[in-house]
């Protein structure tokens, strides 16, 4: 006979009562930090928590609000393991955790779904599959799968969804001829009991101990999240189904707001924004011995120029180089782009000193630009008169200096 939770895998809680309860030892790993729990095993007249099997984890829950830390299959029983005992002829209340069984349920579906479309389609057998605390796997014997194989899995499973096709439930004895037109890796060893068989109307039939959703509108949506090479020429395909799609869609639409914030551009400019960063960089690895021989000079000087022209960069790099190395004490010239054509310019420094030179620096190099707090930036068209600018910046540092 089958369980409850395989029975109905809706049912959230009902009664039933105690048949054994024996010392137990459970073995866990959290963090890294093994540790044996001393409890016991709880077996109960029928379960409304579903064991661990068929690449499916155990349900989690409670017998009369005892937490229930782990459920394991032993022939035909449930053993549930409490850190209380529970007195054998006792009348119990079972309740499921609802959220982590209905996401069971999505994965284990879409699982099926998946594993009989890619079947159908490309020929692509699964051999095993994984329902993970964040995404599942379904392991394809074949050593590569191609992005448009991938695309074509996922538009059709997600037509299935819309169709609304009913998933249901039958127990076969295992005489029964139909047991060998149905698909199924073979059952296990102790296996006791009927033959429990998922059909997705239309689309599959397969040998199956696990709880499932009763119509594949239940699933919400199926988002295939790409390939990976597996082991012995097999290919593993990641998915998530439901709920676990909207909770991805929420990382993901946190992360694109941070980049936004962070990138100061919108999310569709951020690969290109990351891109001009990591150029960025490189530029200004190659800049390191200039900018400690800066570092070494205003060591020493109060007030000085610090110029410093290349041809390749944007205003991001200057912006890295204004940031990490400029002072309230020190004028700071950068400009990139070809001497013989237009470029950029940033002028940073004394607040007073930028706000009186900025302008000049912009109509010397017949450009325009805009400051506040100490920096003033913009567009040049002659980026020749580069010389000029500077000579006008080192005689302001030199009578600056010669009041001081």
């Amino acid at each position: 006979m089958a369980f409850r939770c395989q029975r109905d895998s809706y049912a959230r809680e009902f009664t039933t009562s105690v048949v054994a309860c024996c010392p137990a030892e459970l073995q866990t790993d959290a963090g890294g930090k093994k540790e044996v729990l001393r409890g016991f095993h709880v077996v109960l007249e029928d379960t409304l928590l579903f064991p661990e099997g068929g690449g499916q984890p155990d349900d989690r829950g409670t017998i009369n609000d005892i937490p229930v830390l782990r459920v394991t299959r032993r022939g035909a029983q449930a053993d549930h393991f409490t850190q209380t005992p529970l007195s054998p002829g006792s009348q119990v209340q079972v309740q499921v955790d609802w959220e982590r069984r209905f996401d069971h349920m999505q994965q284990h579906s879409g699982q099926h779904l998946i594993t009989a479309v890619a079947d159908h389609l490309f020929g692509l057998k699964t051999t095993s599959w994984e329902l993970g605390r964040l995404r599942s796997i379904i392991e394809l014997d074949s050593p590569s799968v191609t992005a448009e194989q991938v695309a074509a899995i996922e538009q059709s499973v997600n037509e299935k969804i819309r169709n609304r096709l009913p998933v249901t439930v039958r127990e076969l004895s295992l005489d029964d001829p139909e047991v060998e037109q149905v698909r199924g890796r073979g059952l296990p060893d102790d296996h006791a009991g009927p033959i429990r068989v998922i059909t997705i109307e239309g689309v599959d039939s397969n040998m199956c101990c696990g709880t499932h959703v009763s119509n594949l509108s239940d699933l919400q949506v199926i988002k295939i999240l790409g390939t990976e090479k597996g082991k012995k020429n097999k290919t593993n395909l990641m998915f998530l189904a439901g709920n676990r799609v909207l909770k991805w869609m929420e990382r993901s639409h946190g992360t694109e707001k941070a980049l936004t914030t962070l990138l100061k551009c919108g999310a569709e400019e951020h690969v290109e924004a990351v891109k001009k960063l990591q150029n960025s960089i490189k530029l200004l690895q190659k800049e390191e011995p200039s900018l400690l021989q800066f570092h070494s000079l205003t060591s020493t000087w109060i007030s000085c120029l610090f110029p410093l022209s290349r041809k390749e960069g944007d205003s991001e790099f200057m912006n890295i180089i204004a940031n990490e190395i400029g002072s309230e004490e020190t004028l700071l010239l950068l400009t990139v782009g070809d001497e013989k054509g237009a470029g950029l310019f940033l002028l940073s420094g004394p607040a007073e000193a930028v706000e009186t030179l900025g302008p000049r620096v912009a109509e010397i190099l017949e450009g325009k630009g805009a400051g506040k707090k100490g920096r003033f930036q913009g567009k040049a068209t002659k980026m020749s008169r580069r010389a000029e600018v500077q000579a006008l910046l080192q005689d302001y540092v030199s009578t600056q200096s010669a009041e001081e």
